[in-house]
């Protein structure tokens, strides 16, 4: 077994498997094991049909070591000279996969421990929300393959002043260097910022296109990083627990080759599946940043300071749930648009608070009503603007300083 021309997907356990390759082949290896959970994985597919499920129970921490550290020794015999591995582990066992790691590569050999840090819901409280996961990645020797990966400027860093070369005066202060003229050196061309090692990539959601139900199903986009990373166009990329074959897919659509390995047959004939027709989601919000889907209005916010509300994004109807419900419903709150009738804005807001289910739905105006104005369903709050402009005889049908009850 020392080619790999295409994908392969081999059914079995991969410590018989990796016996059986030559050594020194293997540019790339992913591993992705069981994380020593103690439990059953169990998923089903989109055809509430299919199931998939793997067993991440052990006899003792000693088993899942020695299970562990038997292949991991393969993997590094399998590696040239310039590979590299990337182990993903959870928090039950990251302690356990870092010894076995240091004790088969070398701790001189460990490059970074990687953070893939996402969001999820959850309605727990009671311990912290799980947001992340981690990667160590090791090198087989001091010269391996590593393909610079730049991210763009921060919004604020001065960009300006990264065009300037600097230099150490006689105090070893760090200065803007100066030509003879004293006009400013300029630094060289700027690629960005190099890829650090936490890594905020999108967790698959359930209506992903590329999600097969497989449980633990790892993103392409974050296989797609490492394997751009670390690895070359025609080297060979391996996946001993390849599972929904997400490695294998990542490195073809990036021109290398691929093995993977399981010893289940429903996971690689998935595998073999998403081969022959490979699917990829496209992440909106790696296309345009978390910033793009912060969408309320943040004037409209600035009027419900001091509230104990969520701002809510991307809705229409809506800018704000208050945190606590009444009467176990939620209350929303919206405020109204300039130009926008106090009628259009009531009318938008009982659209969206009946989907959510609203028990109130509070309207805050901007400009003075007509007296007893009222509109379904919906109470209305005036602004400061819209109740100072009434103190002072503004408003529509407004008293006067003079008249009763101002």
């Amino acid at each position: 077994m020392n080619a790999f021309d295409s994908p392969s997907v081999l059914l079995g356990d991969c410590l018989a498997h990796l016996k059986g390759m030559a050594s020194g082949v293997v540019g790339l290896a992913y591993l992705d094991p069981p994380f020593q959970t103690g439990r059953v994985h169990r998923l089903s597919a989109r055809d509430r049909v299919t199931a998939y499920e793997f067993d991440d129970v052990w006899e003792s921490p000693q088993a899942y070591e020695s299970f562990l550290l038997a292949r991991l020794v393969e993997v590094r015999r399998v590696l040239t000279e310039t590979g590299s591995l990337f182990f993903h582990c959870g928090r039950d066992a990251g302690h356990v996969a870092r010894g076995l790691l240091d004790r088969v590569f070398g701790p001189e050999r460990f490059r970074s421990e990687i953070i893939w840090h996402y969001r999820r819901w959850s309605s727990g409280a009671s311990s912290l929300l799980p947001a992340h996961q981690t990667i160590h990645y090791y090198t087989k020797t001091d010269s391996y393959v590593f393909n610079p990966i730049w991210e763009a400027y921060s919004p604020a860093t001065n960009v300006d002043q990264l065009l300037q070369r600097r230099r150490r005066d006689a105090s070893q202060k760090a200065i803007y260097d100066r030509d003879e003229e004293g006009r400013p050196v300029p630094s060289g061309p700027k690629r960005g910022v190099p890829l650090g090692d936490v890594w905020d990539l999108p967790y698959l959601n359930p209506k992903a296109r590329e999600r097969t139900g497989y449980p633990t199903q790892k993103p392409l986009a974050l296989l797609e990083r490492i394997i751009a990373l670390a690895s070359r166009p025609g080297d060979l990329v391996l996946d001993p627990f390849c599972g929904s074959g997400t490695t294998l897919v990542a490195a073809a659509a990036l021109g290398r080759r691929a093995i993977g390995i399981d010893r289940s047959e429903p996971a690689v004939e998935l595998a073999r599946a998403r081969l022959e027709r490979p699917v990829r989601s496209r992440s909106r919000l790696l296309e345009r940043g978390r910033e793009a889907y912060r969408t309320a209005d943040p004037v409209s916010l600035a009027l419900l300071a001091g509230l104990d509300c969520a701002p809510v994004q991307r809705n229409g109807g809506i800018d704000a749930i208050l945190k606590e419900p009444h009467d176990g419903l939620p209350v929303a709150v919206r405020v109204q648009r300039p130009g926008e009738t106090a009628a259009e804005a009531a009318a938008k807001l009982r659209r969206a608070g009946a989907s959510k289910r609203a028990s109130r739905l509070i309207l805050v105006v901007r400009e003075p009503t007509e007296p007893g104005a009222a509109f379904e369903g919906v109470e209305l709050i005036e602004s400061p603007a819209a109740a100072i402009t009434r103190r002072l005889g503004g408003g529509l049908g407004d008293p006067g300083p003079d008249s009763p009850g101002a």
